[in-house]
């Protein structure tokens, strides 16, 4: 396991052992003062552990090396994780409405909100450090598992956020309004912690499944992709057929690439070497396949070059060989 394969395996145990003692803190203080807003948490914290326990086990599949019976990795297993994980959160946030409904028609007393405001409070600011960790081991390893991790955390911050403040509310009302039964705000703050993570999860279900049936990357990397090319004009006298997508945090790009047809075998294979090398320096672990076409052209630059199959294509080029020629 190399470097970067050991800092995505360490953040997301973290994240395990974190969402446990949270789980358990929640739990047992949400039964003790009778709050569901605070037992919905628990439930949040325990989807959220079970979603680090799949991105845990998914970073490390993920990253096995390709074998016969998956020639092109393990990857989408990160995809798979990422979805399996959005489902759940759907069914966790139907339970918790369905549980802060029927408490909102029979309100209960409450005792003791300032234990659940404490816990809130320790809740909110360990998820913030910890998604903030995620974030960043995840954007720096592409990962999705770990993002997706990192989201569930970062809703959770909101969501604690959301139960301390209605917690407060009926602490100090209790002080300052004796007489007034403010009960009913605890299953109503529980059910828009719920609406919340309802947005969380459609968001992880479209960011997770999407690369699932092989979209394409995203324009900006595209155009970065196509600008690496056009970097070896005019030896490279026009790509076509580019096509990119995404599998966990591997990507995918092929594309073919016209050359002049009197080049060598060896000559063309150095220059897709070269290209190869420009687009994984700036996009580690991608998968880079190139199909060399030849091309009769003097120059690319000509307009009656048919070499190049777009006007964008034609318009770079003719643009970039004045600035090599000088």
């Amino acid at each position: 396991m190399d470097e970067r394969d050991k800092r995505k395996a360490s953040v997301a145990k973290l994240s395990v052992i974190s969402n446990t003692c949270l789980v358990i803190l929640k739990l047992v203080v949400g039964m003790m003062i009778g709050s569901v807003s605070v037992i919905s948490e628990a439930i949040h914290s325990g989807v959220d552990l079970l979603a680090a326990l799949i991105a845990f086990f998914a970073v490390k599949t993920a990253d096995r090396p390709a074998d016969d019976d998956h020639p092109f990795g393990h990857n989408k297993v990160e995809n798979i994780s990422g979805t399996v994980e959005a489902l759940l959160i759907f069914l966790a946030a139907g339970w918790i409405v369905f549980e802060a409904a029927k408490k909102l028609m029979n309100p209960e007393p409450m005792e003791g909100a300032s234990f659940g405001v404490a816990v809130m409070l320790v809740s909110s600011v360990a998820n913030l450090l910890v998604s903030q960790k995620l974030f960043q081991v995840g954007k720096e390893t592409s990962s999705v598992a770990l993002q997706a991790d990192a989201w569930h955390l970062r809703t959770d911050v909101y969501t604690s956020g959301g139960v301390m403040a209605g917690l407060t509310t009926i602490w100090l009302g209790e002080m300052l309004f004796p007489a007034a039964d403010l009960h009913w705000i605890d299953p109503l703050v529980a059910i828009g912690v719920a609406m919340l993570i309802f947005k969380t999860a459609y968001k992880l279900t479209v960011e997770s499944a999407k690369d699932l049936l092989d979209v394409s990357l995203p324009a900006d990397e595209e155009e970065d992709i196509r600008k690496h090319i056009m970097v070896f004009a005019p030896t490279v006298r026009g790509f076509h057929r580019l096509r990119t997508r995404k599998a966990g945090a591997s990507r995918f790009v092929e594309f073919h690439v016209r050359v002049d047809a009197a080049m060598s075998v060896d000559e063309s294979h150095r220059i897709a070497d070269m290209i190869t090398d420009a687009i994984k320096q700036h996009y580690p672990g991608t998968t880079v396949t190139i199909h060399i076409e030849p091309c009769n052209c003097a120059l690319a630059q000509e307009m009656t070059c048919g070499c190049l199959l777009s006007e964008k294509d034609k318009m770079d080029l003719r643009a970039k060989a004045p600035a090599q020629a000088q």
